[in-house]
């Protein structure tokens, strides 16, 4: 495992339907990258230093900042869908508007 300082820690959830731990990687102690971590909670914003198991992977920040935009693309097109308006994805198809 390796990973730098803007990182993220995901702990896969050990219990069915439990949600998944994720955390901040303020700091790695070690230089070529593999832990211990200092992991900011995102649930309680706790700091611990982690020793992360088998359950555990790293998300680059570079990956996690996808992440984010698709989602935050994903529920403004659910939000337009329930609103009834076309979202913008959607109208930048149209290359004129409609005659009414």
């Amino acid at each position: 495992m390796h990973a730098e300082p803007g990182d993220w820690l995901v702990v896969k959830g050990t219990v069915v339907d439990s949600p998944d731990e994720v955390g901040h990687i303020v700091e790695v102690r070690r230089a070529d990258g593999t832990p211990p971590y200092l992991v900011r909670w995102i649930r309680d914003d706790h700091e611990a230093l982690v020793f992360p198991g088998p359950d555990a992977h790293v998300v680059t920040a570079a990956a996690k900042s996808e992440e984010d935009s698709h989602e935050r693309r994903r529920i403004s097109a659910l939000q337009d869908a329930i609103a009834g308006k076309p979202h913008i994805e959607q109208r930048t198809l149209r290359t004129r508007p409609r005659k009414s």
